[in-house]
């Protein structure tokens, strides 16, 4: 059990049969009135996004959950593969439980987030940034430089990101994961 003043993102709570995580929170305290905890949260086993108001104080249930660094392994048809970095031991998990998953490169590192109770993986972390190869894009035009104008390129993994115009083909960059926005070019 937990307090409101407890919170803290990426922190896990039970609630309505779902684990949920906190995303954003915020603490007011009204000129009249009690204070009061705003919260947005998202179903780790649902993916629903909910929003919840926590009176100061109120103790919620916290779930137990750990991080276990893994490797992306490959895709077939029953999931995504990944090994367990410490125990070799390889498991399987549905495309819906990863994020940004068109971002996942063989070899890539990653963190899965597995509920200590029941050993079910919630969710998986892709690093805050990876590296990618541009594997098409089209040429940018000479003298087009004046604005932040954008292309759309494909990455290797098949994924789009829209980068600006300067980047060529055969690039590496770095992508940003949490909104797969390009960061920069690699040297």
């Amino acid at each position: 059990m937990a307090s409101t003043a407890d919170f803290k993102n990426g922190l896990c709570l039970v609630m309505n049969n779902d684990i949920f995580t906190i995303v954003e929170f915020q603490h007011v305290k009204p000129g009249k009135g009690a204070a009061f905890v705003r919260t947005k949260m998202k179903g780790l086993t649902s993916g629903k996004t909910l929003e919840k108001t926590f009176n100061a104080g109120e103790k919620v249930e916290t779930a137990r959950v750990e991080k276990r660094p893994h490797q992306f392994l490959y895709k077939d048809d029953f999931g995504y593969n990944f090994m367990d970095t410490n125990t070799f031991e390889q498991i399987s998990i549905e495309e819906k439980l990863i994020e940004r998953y068109d971002l996942l490169k063989d070899g890539q590192l990653v963190d899965i987030l597995i509920h200590d109770e029941t050993e079910t993986p919630l969710s998986v972390e892709l690093p805050p940034f990876v590296e990618l190869m541009i594997t098409y894009t089209e040429p940018g035009i000479k003298g087009d430089t004046a604005t932040n104008a954008t292309k759309p390129a494909t990455l290797e993994t098949g994924a789009i990101v829209m980068v600006p115009l300067f980047v060529e083909q055969d690039i590496m960059i770095k992508v940003d994961t949490r909104d797969k926005s390009y960061s920069e070019r690699v040297k």
